[in-house]
C-alpha cells in the first residue's frame, strides 16, 4: 500500500477484527474501521484509528465510508453473523463492501470466514457442521462473490477461534482437510502478514495453530515470504 493510502478494516468492534487493528497499529499503518455501533469507537480512537459510524447491510453506509475521505487501497473484512441472528452480515454485508471496494478500485481484499465454508466443509465434524450450517452457506456465498468480483482477494478461513493471547504459532495451509483451534490474536497476525505477500494474492487459506489441531493429518504449511 502506498504511504498516503489507507487500510479500511470492517468487524473491527470485536473477535478477529480487534485484534487485526490492533496489529495494524503496532505496524503503524494507517487504518479506518467501520463500526456500526457508537460503543466500541472508544477504544479503537484510542488506539488512533478513526471510526466511520455505518451498517455493512446498508450499501448508502459502505459507500461513503470506502469512497470518500481518506483514500483506500486495501479492505479487510472479518463481518459475520452468529448462529440465531435473524439478519446475517455475512454475505449481504460483504456483497456490498466488495461492491464498494470494486467502484474504489481497491488493490486489495482480504475476507475472514471459517474453517467449513466452500472446499473445506468436510473438514468439519457433523455436530459442528449441523450447528454453523446456515452460517457457512452465507459465508461461501461471499467468498463466491469475491472471487468473481475480479478484485485481487485473499480469503483466510480460521478454525475454532479462542481469545488468549498469541502463541506465534499460527499456520496456513491450502489442504483444505485441516482443522483445529487458533487464537484471534494468531489469525490476526496471519492476516496483516498477507497484506504486503503477494503469494497470498487470489489464495485460499485455511489457518490454525499448528499444535492444536484436531486429529494430525500432514499437510503442507503455505509461506507468506
Amino acid at each position: 500500500m502506498t504511504k498516503t493510502s489507507y487500510i479500511f478494516l470492517a468487524g473491527a468492534s470485536r473477535g478477529v477484527g480487534r485484534e487485526i487493528a490492533k496489529c495494524l497499529k503496532a505496524q503503524q499503518l494507517k487504518v479506518k474501521a467501520l463500526l456500526r455501533k457508537e460503543t466500541a469507537a472508544a477504544e479503537l480512537e484510542a488506539l488512533g484509528i478513526p471510526v466511520v459510524i455505518g451498517d455493512a447491510l446498508n450499501v448508502g453506509d459502505v459507500e461513503q465510508a470506502i469512497l470518500t475521505g481518506e483514500p483506500v487501497d486495501t479492505v479487510i473484512s472479518t463481518i459475520g453473523g452468529l448462529p440465531g441472528n435473524t439478519e446475517r452480515p455475512d454475505y449481504l454485508g460483504n456483497k456490498n463492501l466488495i461492491d464498494a471496494a470494486v467502484k474504489a478500485g481497491i488493490q486489495k481484499f482480504i475476507l475472514v470466514t471459517s474453517i467449513g465454508t466452500g472446499n473445506s466443509i468436510g473438514a468439519l465434524s457433523p455436530q459442528a457442521l449441523e450447528a454453523l450450517r446456515e452460517v457457512l452457506v452465507e459465508k461461501d456465498k461471499a467468498e463466491q462473490y469475491l472471487i468473481a468480483s475480479g478484485l485481487t482477494y485473499t480469503i483466510i478461513r480460521p478454525g475454532g477461534l479462542k481469545s488468549e493471547p498469541a502463541t506465534g504459532n499460527g499456520v496456513l495451509t491450502e489442504d483444505s482437510r485441516v482443522v483445529g483451534s487458533i487464537h484471534r490474536a494468531d489469525v490476526a497476525q496471519l492476516v496483516v502478514r498477507a497484506l504486503n505477500s503477494d503469494r497470498a494474492n487470489n489464495k485460499i487459506l485455511s489457518a490454525v495453530d499448528k499444535n492444536q489441531l484436531f486429529g494430525q493429518p500432514e499437510f503442507v504449511e503455505f509461506s507468506l515470504d
